[in-house]
């Protein structure tokens, strides 16, 4: 991988808040640190869908996952 790309992951990294957005989070244990608004990114736009009798909403700009 070119060294170039590196550098822009890391940069992607510190901009945002270091959630791993590959991971499904559970609200009781990640509750918001600012209602209404994504952790990771602090975007406010969400999609919201539902699985398994569980509430799931995942961020618009960053992917980041909770299951309310």
């Amino acid at each position: 991988m070119p060294l170039y790309c590196l550098k822009n992951f890391e940069h992607i990294k510190e901009k945002f808040n270091g959630y791993d957005t590959t991971i499904l989070y559970d609200y009781k244990e990640h509750p918001e640190k600012k209602s209404g608004r994504c952790d990771n990114c602090d975007n406010a736009q969400f999609k919201s869908s539902a699985k398994n009798f569980t509430f799931i909403r995942e961020c618009s700009k960053c992917g980041m996952k909770k299951s309310i």
